[in-house]
């Protein structure tokens, strides 16, 4: 059951990340310029609320992780963070192989 939730999230973030891509290639080309999607636009986008308490929220548990781990995820593209995000999530969710050399018979 674990797998197949694994494999399920692995391909919606697999095509997540993948129509970003699209829609930052399309912008691109409409703007004469590269234009790249953060996560943090994609954040403030979805929750428009919970948003704004995220920087409060990691600094009031440890300062020092919001300048080291959480702005520059937000600040990442998230084409790229929806495509590693996915690849990850199907190689945890890949059924284990069979071991080689071992009688299957008795």
């Amino acid at each position: 059951m674990l797998r197949f939730l694994s494999r399920f999230l692995g391909f919606l973030c697999l095509a997540s990340g993948f129509v970003a891509l699209v829609y930052d290639g399309a912008r691109s080309i409409a703007n004469n310029g590269l234009r790249v999607t953060s996560l943090s636009d994609v954040l403030l986008t979805l929750f428009k609320d919970k948003a704004a308490g995220l920087q409060a929220a990691v600094q009031g548990v440890a300062p020092w992780l919001w300048d080291l781990a959480v702005l520059p995820l937000t600040l990442a593209p998230a084409s790229l963070i929806g495509l590693i995000l996915g690849a990850a999530l199907l190689w945890l969710g890949q059924p284990p192989r069979e071991p080689i050399g071992f009688l299957t018979r008795p």
